[in-house]
């Protein structure tokens, strides 16, 4: 592998994962973010769901490229979506049958979100396979890593758990997984309702900007430390 073939792949994982993050940076995907996001395990059975769309979709779009008309690309692409996310549905129902009736409605809903329709767009109908099955891991993991902060947190604040109802996702081993904090807590009502799911991805856009903001300062510091002093 060139060594431009692995900047383009470090680029491509840093964009899923940080630069340009679905949830944090491009804020799409929110309603199912928002909605499912009470416990680490809501979130992570979604997270799955939707990166493993985000890739088979990737990859099916980048094969069926050279033969993509521009006239009939969108309705084309929603049904390869459409089709991943039915099977997707019929194995989560059919294996995890429990976790599909918590998740609901927003598990056929993964067709209608439009980071999905939108890599496929402006990524994989003009990349290699390889190229575009990695752009759509990066991004699912991305999504998905938020989905699990913003459910730990919010499970935490209140219910003061975490991997609660883990045997939904792994079994009875899962039962084994949930972390209480304190027996006595009673809970804080405004993490799991609507509002603290907004105030909580608002605190996570923070966090991001801050962390980017210093990095920025540090690279424009050194920089300007390179530079050679005038005589």
């Amino acid at each position: 592998m060139t060594d431009n073939a692995l900047i383009q792949k470090s680029v491509i994982s840093k964009n899923g994962l940080w630069t340009n993050n679905v949830a944090l940076v491009q804020l799409l995907g929110l309603c199912p973010l928002l909605a499912v996001t009470g416990t680490v395990i809501n979130g992570l059975g979604l997270g799955i769901a939707t990166l493993l769309t985000l890739v088979l979709s990737n990859s099916i779009v980048s094969l069926v490229r050279p033969w993509l008309k521009s006239e009939i690309r969108i309705p084309l692409f929603v049904l390869i979506i459409a089709s991943i996310v039915t099977t997707i549905e019929l194995i989560m129902n059919a294996w995890f049958h429990e976790l599909y009736l918590v998740l609901g409605i927003f598990i056929p809903l993964i067709v209608t979100n439009c980071s999905i329709i939108a890599r496929a767009e402006a990524f994989a109908s003009k990349n290699s396979l390889p190229d575009s099955a990695l752009d759509g891991f990066m991004m699912g993991l991305g999504f998905t890593l938020v989905l699990v902060v913003l459910g730990g947190l919010r499970e935490l604040l209140g219910y003061g758990t975490l991997f609660a109802s883990a045997d939904l996702m792994f079994g009875d081993i899962g039962k084994t997984m949930t972390i209480t904090f304190s027996e006595n807590y009673q809970g804080f009502l405004l993490a799991i309702l609507p509002p603290g799911a907004f105030l909580g991805l608002g605190f996570l856009i923070a966090v991001k900007n801050i962390i980017d903001k210093r990095q920025k300062a540090k690279q424009t510091v050194v920089v300007h430390g390179a530079e050679p002093v005038a005589g």
